[in-house]
């Protein structure tokens, strides 16, 4: 064994579904600056106000998709770095959290103090954004320039396009799709749209269509939308799926802000409207199930579809530890290049 480590880094999780915990997490994964782009006072103004009353309702969210073995995202984020283990012979794989424990920081300094000087950092997000790519990458140079860790890193990129990360996506997937189903709905997660202007000034979401068609690779590189609708659309060819068998949404809306469209929410209604009686939903903005999938999806996502018209929807589970997924991820990491 070598010492080239692998770092996993998911999103993170409350320690418990206590209130206390639930607010202790949503204050750090809120003010960091690259999930609510706004200046410092205001952020921390805006923060403490949605602080009064979100942690009781997210605790009760947590607290009915909550496994005995604690928060999924944790759990399955975990044996997807058991998989992993087996995969990667360069040296130990760790897993990170992003906002919650374990941390960046802890796991990075701890494996310095092992001597590891190589590590692949892999940020499991398939599409790109600042608040969830930017922010590990940017994290983890912090904790090695404050700590004075001699750490060299190579990056995981986006891997939305990736054949290794679309064919596990299909692997996965098939069984619920060979099944008799009226819809499969692809919902990502939302973002603001001053997210990808910022990044792309003028870059336009009129008409709801592909806001990156005829766009240069630069500008697809970091527009999250452009991504999402990409991973969609490559996804269902793979898959044989005809038009009009298929859609894209945008869930976890946040505030009062401009949210990329169209919205879950809306979709849901609409499909049930349109006498879709049972809907798929896939969420290939997550490789592991989390709240946003099995509560918002597969607990209200059920509710409100049923109470528009329809009768049944399936959620079709993230890749969780799924060996396909487990081996693309070996050779997208082995493939990460060197950050300068």
């Amino acid at each position: 064994m070598t010492d080239h480590a692998l770092l996993l880094v998911n999103l993170g999780s409350p320690a418990s579904t206590q209130v206390a915990d639930v607010r202790s997490y949503l204050n750090q994964f809120l003010m960091d600056p690259y999930v609510i782009d706004l200046p410092w006072p205001v952020r921390r103004l805006l923060v403490s106000l949605i602080l009064i009353k979100r942690p009781e309702q997210s605790a009760h969210a947590y607290a009915s998709i909550w496994w005995d073995e604690g928060s999924p995202l944790v759990v399955l984020s975990r044996r997807l770095q058991q998989a992993m283990t087996a995969q990667w012979t360069q040296g130990p794989v760790e897993l990170a959290m992003r906002y919650g424990e374990p941390s960046i920081e802890s796991v990075l300094t701890r494996m310095a103090a092992q001597g590891i000087k190589k590590v692949t950092l892999a940020p499991l997000y398939p599409q790109f954004a600042d608040s969830t790519v930017t922010t590990v990458i940017e994290e983890a140079r912090r904790v090695v320039r404050e700590k004075k860790l001699d750490v060299q890193f190579s990056i995981l990129q986006p891997f939305y396009d990736q054949p290794e990360y679309l064919d596990a996506l299909v692997a996965s997937a098939r069984p619920y799709l060979e099944q008799d189903y009226d819809h499969l709905l692809l919902s990502f997660h939302g973002l603001p749209e001053r997210h990808l202007k910022k990044l792309n000034p003028g870059h336009s979401f009129e008409g709801g269509g592909d806001c990156c068609a005829g766009a240069p690779p630069e500008v697809v590189a970091t527009c999250y939308r452009g991504q999402c609708l990409r991973t969609a659309a490559a996804f269902a060819e793979r898959m044989g799926l005809p038009d009009g068998k298929w859609s894209v949404s945008f869930q976890s809306r946040l505030g009062r802000a401009k949210w990329i469209e169209p919205y879950t929410e809306a979709r849901l209604d609409t499909l049930a409207k349109q006498g879709v009686k049972k809907v798929l939903v896939m969420c290939p903005a997550f490789v592991a199930d989390c709240i946003e999938t099995l509560e918002e999806i597969g607990d209200r996502g059920l509710e409100q579809f049923r109470e528009a018209g329809g009768e049944e929807l399936v959620l079709v589970p993230c890749l969780n530890d799924d060996p396909h997924w487990a081996r693309a991820l070996k050779t997208l990491c082995e493939r990460a290049p060197l950050a300068l």
